[in-house]
């Protein structure tokens, strides 16, 4: 498995498993086991998918040693702010079954985020979780958080893909040494990414699919790709990208595909109130 190094001298794998809408009545318990089996030790997970027992069943399930499966959780907005999040933080290691986090994320960028990363924190220093980092939060809301942090974030779990590679995000984030992860590195299964004929042409070259064409150019640029796959055939062939390497051209002409646009953008505040609106207790 390959890994990269987190500005807190951990290292984390390079590609992990998530888990985001499968649900929480043993599909995700199954979906991880399988991916687990595979070789997938970093798997994503968050309070707000309400699926984290399923995931600690998985693992304690496993028969892999504990400190060898990667555990990342996040914090909803409903328990941003200081005690509230402290008590979240229980809560998800109660739901997980396990008695540490590798680690957590600030799901959202909105709200108390300061009280909320002081909890984290302090989390830290109790050995609650190993890591923490934020998710969503564009240079705007970094600027603003960055300031009230004793402990910088290892991560920041963003869309990105080739068509949406968030190239002054990274840019900035590499002043601080945070690394990008990326949820959707698959464009969540568009069909406009996937059929590409530039990347099913690269494909053709290397004998792998557009996916793993994909999630291997993120692992060379140094993303952190979370692909979601409930599958064994999809589960297997996302993990199958360490046996080869884009070459220089190639790189380059899936650089060359960035649109600049998502599918979702913190900045708009309306984001905010609709989100705020999703109660996970």
């Amino acid at each position: 498995m390959n890994t990269f190094k987190l500005n807190d001298n951990t290292t984390i794998p390079a590609i992990g498993f998530g888990v985001f809408m499968i649900p929480n009545n043993g599909e995700t318990e199954k979906a991880v086991s399988t991916a687990l089996k595979e070789g997938y030790r970093l798997i994503d997970t968050a309070a707000a998918y309400q699926n984290e027992s399923d995931v600690g069943k998985a693992v304690r399930n496993s028969g892999i040693p504990r400190e060898e499966i990667y555990i990342t959780s996040k914090l909803w907005l409903q328990d941003f702010g200081y005690e509230a999040a402290k008590k979240a933080i229980d809560t998800s290691l109660k739901n997980l079954g396990l008695d540490y986090m590798d680690l957590y994320l600030l799901h959202q960028p909105y709200g108390d985020t300061a009280g909320a990363w002081k909890a984290l924190e302090e989390a830290v220093r109790a050995g609650k979780i190993k890591s923490i980092g934020i998710s969503n939060h564009t240079v705007k809301f970094m600027k603003k958080l960055i300031p009230q942090m004793e402990i910088m974030p290892v991560v920041n779990q963003m869309e990105c893909n080739p068509f949406f590679q968030q190239k002054e995000l990274r840019e900035y984030l590499n002043q601080y040494g945070i690394r990008m992860e990326a949820w959707y590195p698959l464009g969540h299964a568009n069909k406009k990414l996937l059929t590409d004929k530039q990347l099913v042409q690269i494909g053709k070259k290397y004998g792998k699919s557009v996916a793993q064409i994909i999630l291997r150019w993120h692992l060379q640029e140094g993303i952190i790709a979370l692909p979601k796959a409930t599958s064994l055939e999809h589960i297997r062939e996302n993990f199958n990208i360490f046996d080869f390497a884009l070459d220089d051209e190639d790189m380059s002409i899936i650089r060359s595909m960035d649109t600049g646009k998502g599918t979702h953008n913190p900045d708009n505040m309306a984001n905010a109130v609709t989100l705020g609106m999703y109660k996970i207790h």
